[in-house]
């Protein structure tokens, strides 16, 4: 008789190992975000294991307090924020998500990798999940509507839990067809982290080659990736959060999305939300010359250089109505 094996399991004991399991899995999905199982599909918890990353790079801001700041690693910053904002904005939500625009495959890889520097996921991801807040907006199935969950939810609280943070293959079977998207979409931590290490790399050329620049590895690595990063994503995500509270309302949609011109500026033409929801295809979401939309100003540029094509136009007959 074996009195180690006839002691019963207790809840507590059982409790640990799939404790023990649920956190290497979530390590796991740092690297491979297909190591999660699809008994995650309905779960709203917020998974803090694998949202370690997530806080990781807002405490890594901190670094300003020891490397200092100069001309030189502002501007980084700023043009890092700029070109994934311009990625985000006119390829991850324009085109991957709602087909604005015609481009070649060279060029839908190019600035699918450029979003993906952005740290908000692969284009997948961001397609699925907000292809279906346009299915369900402002209802109890909307992923991210404030109206239901409040700031915090929307915001951020959203895509931390084990449901947001799987990809809906089913919301865009015209995306999975690309192999190369994919891969993106599954190793989503790869294009950032090669990101950080290039721009560390770059800061510590220019420490050697340019000292006049006043910069160095350490220093563009904080503001170039994580300052940036992380003011990056909380003014894309102020649409979610604020865009649907905040604002004037020129369509009555059937949704709470408003028009703020503050958050255009700062999204470069994500703020007119209304005007998006109402008719969410048009390359151009700023329907007015004032509405100013530096996304698609960005986009007519790309089109001029014959890089993209048939960009959809808002509708004459709406622009009259209104």
């Amino acid at each position: 008789m074996n009195p180690v094996s006839d002691v019963p399991m207790t809840a507590s004991s059982a409790a640990h190992p799939r404790t023990a399991q649920r956190l290497l899995l979530a390590v796991a999905c740092w690297f491979d975000s297909d190591a999660g199982g699809p008994e995650d599909a309905g779960d709203d918890r917020i998974d803090w294991a694998r949202a370690v990353p997530f806080f990781a790079i807002h405490a890594a801001c901190l670094g300003v307090l020891w490397v200092g700041v100069s001309a030189t690693a502002l501007e980084v910053a700023l043009g890092m924020y700029a070109l994934r904002m311009f990625a985000i904005t006119g390829f991850y939500h324009r085109y991957f998500s709602h087909k604005a625009f015609r481009t070649s495959r060279t060029v839908q890889f190019l600035f699918a990798l450029f979003g993906a520097m952005s740290v908000q996921r692969g284009p997948l991801w961001w397609a699925a999940h907000h292809r279906n807040h346009h299915r369900h907006a402002d209802t109890e199935h909307d992923p991210h509507s404030p109206l239901y969950r409040g700031f915090f939810w929307s915001h951020m609280g959203w895509f931390l839990t084990r449901r947001g943070f799987r990809t809906d293959a089913a919301s865009i079977p015209d995306l999975m067809r690309y192999p190369e998207l994919r891969l993106l979409d599954r190793f989503d931590i790869l294009v950032p982290v090669a990101t950080a290490v290039g721009l560390f790399l770059v800061g510590d050329l220019l420490a050697t080659v340019a000292p006049g620049l006043h910069t160095d590895g350490a220093q563009l690595l904080i503001w170039g990736f994580f300052v940036s990063t992380v003011v990056l994503f909380h003014v894309t995500v102020t649409i979610n959060s604020l865009a649907h509270r905040y604002g004037s309302r020129r369509f009555d949609t059937r949704d709470n999305s408003r028009n703020n011109a503050l958050l255009a500026l700062l999204t470069f033409g994500e703020g007119w939300h209304n005007n998006h929801h109402h008719f969410p295809g048009a390359a151009r979401q700023g329907f007015r010359w004032w509405e100013f939309d530096l996304t698609y100003y960005g986009l007519r540029g790309l089109a001029a250089l014959g890089l993209i094509w048939d960009l959809k136009p808002v509708p004459v007959a709406l622009k009259r109505m209104h």
